[in-house]
């Protein structure tokens, strides 16, 4: 996996500005309880949880299996130098997610968000937005574009009434709320939009199945697919994103929860790995793992899975950045 050439080859987590490039960075890898589980620290297990336990004493930036909610920033610098930064979801870790991966890779803000779904580990930072948007006491400012299904605007709508509300109703106070200007897309692979400069086209795939959950395909010299949370992939989205079907991508970020098994709800590592040799990326990384998986040594058997199947396939991290041409 260590291939120069590779849009998968590491060079630390270093830091970089507004002068680089495009850039994919993951501000979380895990899944809805985040990492390290609780659990394994209130009541320790004998030995204890060797990915969980190790929290208590390797800073976060420094461990791997660390993970906060599944979250993808992409940094689009466009033609002319100008960055954009678009965020995919907005979990309960957001905060978290902001003081650590925001202020090492220099981020100074956020320009749009997609929302992948409505479910607690996509949206409940959302109140956070204000956090990196301007101040202003009387929210006289700029709303942040956040596109989003019907569906989900929907139960946003009673998760956060006050994000929504457009007027201030007869004697309300004003109070300083993140400012959001919500945009519904369809659950239709044919039917992109554009985001801050960048197009992209919607991937509806199953979420057990009786939810549909968004995916995203983006980039035109680098074909990236996106899906967080998926136990199946409908057909007619699977030919958009496979290489038998509308063509080879470049890189492929796919769900992963469990080591064996399976999952009503989500991908286990036996269905994602036959998902990748299906749908044959040049490469992929995985996420949305629980601490079944440890970083380095799941990393050692899937470098030896890459040499055997000639897909590179890695676990991701969170804080990883990925340099891309999109």
């Amino acid at each position: 996996m260590e291939n120069h050439n590779s849009i998968l080859a590491e060079n630390g987590n270093g830091a970089v500005s507004e002068q680089g490039g495009s850039a994919l960075i993951f501000l979380g890898t895990g899944c809805s309880s985040a990492l390290p589980n609780t659990m394994c620290l209130l009541q320790p297990s004998d030995p204890p949880c060797q990915v969980c336990f190790p929290a208590l004493s390797i800073p976060p930036n420094l461990n791997p299996n660390y993970r906060c909610n599944t979250s993808l920033l992409i940094d689009h610098c466009e033609g002319d130098g100008k960055h954009s930064y678009i965020l995919i979801d907005v979990g309960k870790t957001f905060r978290e997610q902001i003081l650590r991966w925001f202020t090492f890779h220099k981020i100074p803000r956020v320009d749009s968000i997609i929302l992948t779904h409505e479910h607690a580990d996509a949206v409940l930072g959302l109140d956070d937005i204000r956090a990196v948007q301007p101040y202003s006491a009387t929210n006289d400012i700029d709303p942040t574009p956040i596109f989003l299904s019907q569906f989900a605007m929907e139960s946003i709508s009673t998760k956060f009434p006050y994000l929504v509300q457009k007027k201030l109703k007869e004697g309300q106070e004003v109070r300083r709320v993140a400012q959001l200007d919500w945009k519904i897309i369809e659950e239709d692979c044919d039917k992109p939009f554009v985001v801050s400069g960048l197009k992209f086209v919607p991937l509806p795939v199953m979420h057990g199945e009786d939810y549909v959950c968004l995916g995203f395909l983006f980039g035109e010299k680098c074909r990236v697919a996106y899906i967080s949370d998926v136990s199946r992939i409908p057909p007619t989205t699977e030919y958009v994103i496979s290489k038998s079907g509308a063509g080879q991508l470049d890189l492929l970020i796919l769900d992963t929860l469990y080591k064996d098994g399976c999952h009503n709800t989500h991908f286990c590592f036996p269905q994602t790995l036959e998902a990748v040799k299906r749908l044959c990326p040049k490469q992929a990384l995985l996420i949305g793992m629980t601490h079944e998986f440890d970083h380095h040594k799941d990393n050692e058997f899937l470098a030896e899975w890459s040499k055997r199947e000639g897909i590179p396939v890695q676990l991701s991290h969170d804080g990883l950045r990925i340099p891309i041409d999109l």
